[in-house]
């Protein structure tokens, strides 16, 4: 299927509502889905014939900087069977504070392979992943404070009396 099918086939499972834009014409083409939506549109295209997306082979969390205010998630899924590709974007507005992180579903009931890229995005840029059961950091030590994928952390100069580079 191309993107148009799978962006008709979504629009006439859950509404018009359930896709937020689109980004065609590019190399890596994707469907912008609205934030609430992400885990019921992931199930259908994993469960639906004409589809097939059984493996998330990718999840990326993105900082879209101070400016702008935004962070998203970027899902790259593929078909084995049918040896295909499709991205899937969602994002939110949200400040840059550090007690009210910007959050997400969690999709580690759809795809298994969630579990540990939503830590790494948790941990490496402070995305919080509604419904994921074991939610902590997985690169980084448990006391580390701030998220260092973030556009604006600054490092700090010393961790446990070792100087940081």
């Amino acid at each position: 299927m191309i993107l148009l099918e799978i962006k008709d086939l979504l629009i006439a499972k859950f509404g018009s509502d359930v896709i937020a834009g689109e980004e065609a014409g590019i190399l890596q083409p994707a469907l912008l889905i609205a934030p609430n939506r992400i885990v019921e549109v992931c199930h259908e295209l994993r469960d639906n014939e004409a589809t097939y997306f059984d493996y998330l082979s990718c999840l990326t969390g993105v900082d879209y900087g101070v400016e702008a205010g935004r962070f998203g998630v970027v899902y790259n899924l593929a078909s084995i069977p049918y040896q295909t590709q499709l991205t899937l974007k969602i994002s939110l507005e949200h400040g840059r504070s550090l007690e009210n992180l910007p959050t997400f579903p969690s999709l580690v009931d759809v795809y298994k392979t969630a579990d540990w890229h939503e830590r790494e995005a948790y941990d490496l840029l402070g995305i919080f992943f509604e419904g994921h059961t074991d939610l902590r950091r997985i690169l980084l030590p448990d006391d580390w404070e701030g998220f260092p994928m973030r556009r604006d952390y600054q490092a700090a100069e010393y961790y446990k009396g070792i100087k940081i580079d």
